[in-house]
């Protein structure tokens, strides 16, 4: 156990010491990898979908645990709850006169929890909320979102008005995770539960991610015609990438902490 500890902290003290294009290489690299392995493990690639649900829904349920018995909101940001809940809810209402499925009750699910986390924030636990250190102002990612939604979005025979409601939720959700990093990168150190959360948040977005490429490249190339015309198509893998990569740096320290056996994460600087 200690020779394993030992090896981990050798690679990550020379991962460390790389420069930052070195670093995304090796991200890049680390990342195909994964893909190459699960096109080869998981048969019927739909099931990646199911288990980013699932792990997502493990991550919210750290959070609730969090809010209920530890009684506290410490380290949380609001405005990521936010956005998240604004993201929901457009694609919520998108799914209803769109394509009603299974998803819709999922999305759901998920804003209910969201709305109840964000009630507990501001109301019930408003004493341990950290408003100084969630200071991301929201209207940098709404504002491009809604933006870019305007000129790309999907190219289908829906109402123009729901076509651009859905590119902004999926542009929206790629960045809604961004005031979350900034209260841990001020707050330099991360409790347990809060750690957990935004791990599982990555992991479902990379399982998310590793869907849809899975997909496209399943279909050669098809399921991007499906999609539409134009820029759409891309913009939506590329939101799918971005979602993971913007995770991928604590998630690195994530791992490096918890093979540490260190139950606080502590962030250094420029990490996000």
């Amino acid at each position: 156990m200690r020779g394993g500890r030992k090896s981990i902290h050798a690679i990550t003290t020379w991962v460390r010491r790389q420069p930052p294009k070195v670093k995304a290489f090796l991200a890049v690299v680390s990342g195909m990898a994964a893909l190459v392995l699960l096109r080869f493990i998981v048969h019927d690639h739909d099931n990646l979908f199911v288990a980013a649900e699932a792990v997502h829904s493990l991550g919210i349920s750290v959070l609730i645990y969090k809010l209920i018995k530890e009684k506290t909101c410490a380290g949380l940001s609001l405005k990521s709850q936010e956005l998240t809940a604004m993201f929901l809810a457009v694609r919520l209402y998108c799914s209803f006169v769109m394509e009603y499925d299974i998803h819709t009750l999922l999305d759901l699910a998920t804003l209910a929890t969201t709305l109840w986390v964000i009630y507990m924030i501001r109301f019930k636990l408003k004493s341990s909320y950290m408003e100084e250190k969630d200071n991301f102002a929201i209207y940098y990612v709404v504002i491009p979102c809604a933006v870019l939604a305007l000129f790309i979005h999907p190219s289908t025979s829906h109402h123009l008005l729901n076509r651009i409601f859905w590119a902004f939720c999926v542009y929206l959700e790629a960045v809604s995770v961004l005031p979350q990093l900034r209260v841990m990168q001020n707050t330099k150190i991360v409790e347990p539960f809060t750690a957990h959360y935004v791990f599982a948040l990555g992991v479902a977005r990379f399982l998310s991610c590793a869907h849809w490429v899975l997909q496209v490249l399943d279909s050669r190339g098809h399921l991007l015609v499906a999609l539409g015309y134009g820029l759409w198509p891309s913009m939506v893998l590329i939101s799918e990438i971005v979602q993971t990569f913007i995770l991928a740096d604590f998630c690195y320290y994530y791992v490096k902490s918890v093979f540490g056996g260190q139950l606080v994460l502590r962030l250094p600087s420029g990490v996000v």
